[in-house]
C-alpha cells in the first residue's frame, strides 16, 4: 500500500474577524489565518492540495502572528526541488481565489475539481465574493480540468470527500499515512472549530462550523463525520502547521 507524507507551505495569509471561522463565536477578535498549499509526497505522482495566493504579503508581522514563513508559490516549491511545470496533480479543497491563484502556472497538472465549484466560479452568488474566474480560464482552456461531481479516488491511498460546508463543492482530502488516514479539510476552519473551549461544549456543541457556510446544519454533522473518520485531522487554516514541519512527523 503506497502512504504519502504532506507537507504544509504557507503561501498567503489573512487578517479578520475571528468570528470568520468560528461561527457566531469570536466576533471582535481579530485573527490571521495562514492559507495553504499542501505538498503530498509519496508514489510517483508530483501532488499539491490548493495553490494558494499569487502575490502574497510577506511581512514579519504576519510571519510571527502565525508561526512561519510566508513563501510565494515557486519558493515554497523549491525546498522540496519542485517548479510549478513538475506538478503532475492538483486537488483543490474549493475554488476561493486564495485557494487556487497559482494554478495557472502549473501547465502540466491535471486539477481536480468539484462540479460544483466549476459552477460556482462561473456564476458566483451575491453573497460569495470569493470566487474569480480569471484565474481558471487558462487551465480550463488547457483542457486541465478534471471534473469531480462526487467522492472521487485521485490515486491510490487519495480520495476526496464531498464536504458541502464551506462551499457546495467543497472536496476534503483523504490521505493514507503510515500513521493512519489524515484528512485535509475541504473546508475553512482551524483547530478550535474541532475542539471547541469549555463554555461551546456547555452548550453541547461538539465542534463549531465555520464563519462562513452553506448551511449550518449540516455543516455540523459533516464535520462530525470527518473528525470521526481521521486519525490526523488537518482543518485547512490551522496556524499550528504554518512551521512546516511533515505531517505526520518524521520518527526521530
Amino acid at each position: 500500500m503506497t502512504t504519502y507524507t504532506i507537507y504544509p507551505i504557507v503561501l498567503g495569509t489573512k487578517v479578520f474577524d475571528k468570528s470568520m471561522m468560528t461561527y457566531q463565536h469570536g466576533a471582535g477578535e481579530s485573527y490571521t489565518i495562514p492559507i495553504y498549499g499542501w505538498y503530498i509526497k509519496g508514489g510517483d505522482k508530483n501532488i499539491l492540495v490548493d495553490t494558494g495566493e499569487m502575490s502574497p504579503i510577506q511581512s514579519k508581522e504576519r510571519e510571527k502572528a502565525i508561526g512561519g514563513k510566508i513563501y510565494r508559490f515557486e519558493e515554497g516549491l523549491a525546498q522540496f526541488g519542485l517548479t510549478p511545470e513538475s506538478i503532475d496533480i492538483i486537488i483543490h479543497t474549493h475554488l476561493h481565489n486564495d485557494h487556487c491563484e497559482n494554478d495557472y502556472k502549473c501547465i502540466n497538472a491535471a486539477i481536480y475539481v468539484h462540479e460544483k465549484e466549476l459552477k460556482r466560479i462561473h456564476d458566483p452568488h451575491p453573497l460569495d465574493f470569493r470566487y474569480l474566474e480569471d484565474y481558471i480560464e487558462d487551465v480550463e482552456e488547457n483542457g486541465q480540468i478534471k471534473v469531480m461531481t462526487g467522492d472521487t479516488e485521485v490515486v491510490p491511498g487519495i480520495a476526496c470527500i464531498h464536504t458541502p460546508v464551506h462551499t457546495d463543492g467543497g472536496m476534503s482530502i483523504a490521505i493514507d499515512t503510515d500513521k493512519g488516514k489524515a484528512v485535509i479539510t475541504g473546508f475553512c476552519v482551524i483547530k478550535e472549530n474541532f475542539h471547541p473551549p469549555k463554555e461551546i461544549r456547555a452548550m453541547e456543541m461538539e465542534v463549531i462550523p465555520p464563519g462562513t457556510l452553506v448551511n449550518a446544519f449540516d455543516a455540523y454533522d459533516i464535520m462530525l463525520k470527518i473528525r470521526d473518520m481521521a486519525d490526523i485531522l488537518i482543518p485547512l487554516h490551522e496556524p499550528e502547521f504554518a512551521g512546516g514541519e511533515c505531517i505526520p512527523p518524521s520518527s526521530p
